[in-house]
């Protein structure tokens, strides 16, 4: 068996697993963002609803 060689291949596995750890860590990160955006947009939406209770409610459409 060839040591060199096997100690290369298992050294470049870890650095692919270590890649793929930083990018999955990367995504968890924006989708925790996006989520977070969401949920301000959603409580921006509710807070105009209890302002303002009839804005939207209703639909005045002529043909």
């Amino acid at each position: 068996m060839d040591i060199a060689g096997l100690s290369m291949a298992m050294s470049s596995a870890n650095v692919q697993s270590a890649y793929g750890v930083a990018m999955l860590s990367k995504s968890l990160e924006q989708v925790s963002s996006t989520g977070g955006q969401i949920v301000e947009m959603m409580d921006a939406a509710s807070m105009e609803l209890s302002v303002n209770p009839h804005i939207g409610s209703n639909i005045d459409i002529s043909v």
